[in-house]
């Protein structure tokens, strides 16, 4: 016992105590963040780990930080270095702050941390470092905003907001108050930092926006759910194509948003002036709401303002395109359009009057001030389509033209010796051909795809003239060729029904698009089916289109198993019944000599043995019933799998069911695997 050194528990202690005490400083790893503003509230993201090392990089470059433009998030952003900017490339949007970040701490609202300013973060780091390496804390700082914040220990510092002067009780503004948590670096805030996206594209999509200016419940602009889109197709492009991205097959899909609401409702065109002037003051919200949506369908069937949308639709997706050539010079994918609710009968019109400007089919142009050879070629073609080129002497030596030649009348043609039967085909060409003014190619003059019911009305959809119900506008033409066309909840059968037209040629696809796809909702209001435009002879289901998961939802699997267990109860009971109500069949004679002598293969087969199979429906495989060539052979109604809260009740989910596409896997999974299949590339694993 004298021998027990009772000191040595009491420096062990102590050692420990100093070992705890002593940290090494490491200089906080900073993140680049910018402010978003939305419905007036104000946040601060991140920005993903590539790009905030990109900046990061420039910045500590040691050059003027005024000179560097550092295109992020996906180079649909550029930030300014030197004003802390940054800015959109492809549309209009105001332009937010831009921050180097280190210090953070607790907001009041949404608990999510806010940083710092620059410079005063750069003050609490001295102030931590010092602290470090001194071992001295409690250090107490005020920030410009008379913020108070208190440097406890490394893993406890608090910000106090003042209240103002002390109290009667002494008590300071940094005792007052719910202290809120402060953090250093962005690792320790628990803040979502985004997954980098790939510089290599392999394909460009631009979307259309419907009526009004939100797409969505949350009234959010194209731009926004344009984003969702992306998201989710990124998300799913390392869920469903992860062998293709680990062997660096393929990059990603670029989605970009065409806005033509607001340059249909600015004040150049002074429509939203007028339309105030006449609305009546009551229901001010209602009346508010249809001008602001409803009214863009009215607008699309104005001579004017369909040509304003046309026009602002079609020249806002060339300069798109080629913004996004010059900054990505190494892109060499294809094009596709997709077009929601209006936007996608906008893209139909549009992509039917493209004019295909391949080799084997020449441009199909309206002449202005096209030489007489042109004309007298133009002419030439028309008499040999009717079999009447004897007559073009005739033609000829009166200097009649194909722009004359639709100027004249029954009589003239009389009076130039033309027999009754080659008058009556020209008579009956010029007719049921009208508009022949300035065609410069026979192709131009084929049957059009669009038919009405009756024969002896036949309407030519690409020209527009009569019969359907639709404006004349002049179609402008894009500076590309789309690869696919996507509908989404679209009302495109609807227009195609009440513009006059029965059917749909089977052999019409677009001229310039190789593929269509017809997506939308059971429930959706405003979507039309357009399959059985073009067969109608058939019922038939359109296709079905499978969750991102795999399978169906199980509801359905449960709605169908309960379906077909029934069917096959009812079958078997009604085999049943039918074995015990049938009376018994009359003994046969004894068979004669002769036919006792025959083979039973060759005796005439009873009315019993055949009926069953005279009366068996013969089932067309849904996969290969023939609808056309406008998605180049195959199937273009898909319908989504409604969500098991949703059937429930089919009237309450209508109008979400109408903007649910921005925000649908199942949507976004059908572009890509649709969209790689151009490139061969397949998922990799089929979804059933």
């Amino acid at each position: 016992m004298a021998n027990l050194d009772t000191s040595s528990p009491s420096i062990s202690s102590s050692s420990f105590e100093m070992v705890e005490a002593i940290e090494i400083y490491e200089p906080v790893i900073p993140h680049w963040f910018y402010q978003s503003i939305h419905d007036g509230r104000e946040s601060w993201l991140p920005f993903s780990k590539q790009d905030s090392d990109t900046l990061e990089e420039a910045f500590c470059s040691g050059c003027n930080p005024q000179g560097f433009v550092i295109p992020t998030c996906g180079s649909r952003y550029d930030v300014f270095l030197g004003s802390r900017k940054r800015r959109a490339v492809y549309w209009d949007e105001a332009e937010s702050e831009v921050q180097r970040c280190t210090w953070f701490y607790k907001g009041d609202k949404d608990n999510k941390y806010v940083p710092y300013p620059e410079d005063f973060s750069q003050v609490l780091e001295d102030a931590y470092m010092m602290a470090m390496t001194r071992n001295e804390w409690k250090k107490k700082l005020e920030s410009p905003f008379r913020d108070i914040i208190i440097l406890h220990n490394p893993k406890l510092m608090v910000h106090y907001q003042p209240t103002g002067t002390p109290d009667e009780w002494g008590a300071t503004p940094s005792e007052q108050g719910r202290p809120r948590t402060v953090k250093r670096g962005v690792e320790n805030t628990s803040a979502h930092i985004p997954c980098g996206e790939t510089s290599h594209i392999d394909h460009l999509v631009f979307m259309v926006h419907g009526i009004g200016p939100a797409c969505d419940l949350q009234f959010r602009s194209i731009i926004q759910c344009v984003n969702d889109f992306r998201f989710a197709s990124l998300r799913l492009l390392r869920g469903h194509f992860k062998k293709a991205l680990d062997q660096d097959l393929i990059g990603r899909v670029e989605f970009l948003p065409v806005d033509w609401h607001s340059a249909l409702h600015a004040d150049a065109t002074g429509v939203d002036n007028d339309i105030k002037r006449i609305t009546l003051p009551s229901i001010s919200i209602l009346r508010h709401f249809t001008n602001e949506t409803l009214l863009d369908l009215f607008f699309y069937n104005s001579p004017t303002y369909c040509q304003t949308i046309v026009d602002t639709v079609c020249g806002e997706m060339n300069r798109l395109y080629q913004l996004f050539k010059q900054r990505n010079p190494a892109f060499k994918g294809h094009v596709s359009v997709t077009g929601h609710s209006l936007g996608s009968l906008i893209m139909f019109d549009l992509l039917t009057n493209q004019h295909d400007s391949t080799p084997n089919n020449p441009v199909q142009t309206k002449a202005q001030g096209a030489s007489p050879l042109e004309k007298k070629q133009a002419l030439d073609d028309v008499l040999q389509e009717l079999g009447l080129t004897e007559f073009l002497t005739v033609f000829e030596q009166e200097k009649i033209d194909l722009d004359a030649l639709v100027l004249c009348s029954e009589q003239d043609l009389v009076d130039l010796g033309i027999p009754l039967g080659p008058r009556r085909k020209i008579i009956q060409y010029i007719k049921h051909r009208g508009g022949l003014q300035g065609i410069t190619s026979v192709s131009e003059l084929k049957q059009p795809p669009f038919a009405s019911g009756s024969t002896l009305n036949v309407v030519n959809y690409e020209c527009f003239d009569v019969g359907i119900g639709q404006v004349s506008v002049t179609y402008p033409q894009l500076n590309f060729s789309p690869e696919i066309f996507f509908a989404l909840g679209s009302p495109i059968g609807m227009f195609l029904t009440v513009r006059g037209l029965k059917r749909i040629d089977p052999k019409y696809q677009f001229p310039t698009c190789k593929r269509f796809f017809n997506i939308y909702h059971p429930f959706d209001p405003v979507a039309y089916r357009i399959e059985p435009i073009v067969l109608r002879e058939l019922e038939f289901e359109p296709m079905l289109i499978p969750h991102h998961k795999g399978r169906k939802r199980m509801h359905l699997e449960l709605k169908e198993g309960l379906s077909r267990m029934g069917t096959d109860i009812l079958g078997s009971l009604r085999t049943a019944w039918q074995t015990f109500t049938r009376p018994a069949p009359p003994s046969l004679p004894h068979p004669i000599e002769e036919a006792a002598d025959q083979c039973v293969s060759d005796l005439p087969l009873t009315s019993e043995a055949t009926e069953p199979e005279a009366s068996a429906p013969v089932k067309e495989d849904p996969l290969h019933i023939d609808v056309g060539m406008l998605n180049g052979g195959q199937r273009f109604d898909y319908v989504l799998q409604e969500k098991p809260i949703e059937s429930f009740n089919e009237y309450l989910f209508a109008l979400q069911s109408h903007l649910c596409y921005w925000t649908s896997e199942d949507t976004a999974l059908l572009f890509l695997k649709e969209i790689y299949q151009t490139i061969g590339v397949s998922m990799d694993q089929p979804l059933q």
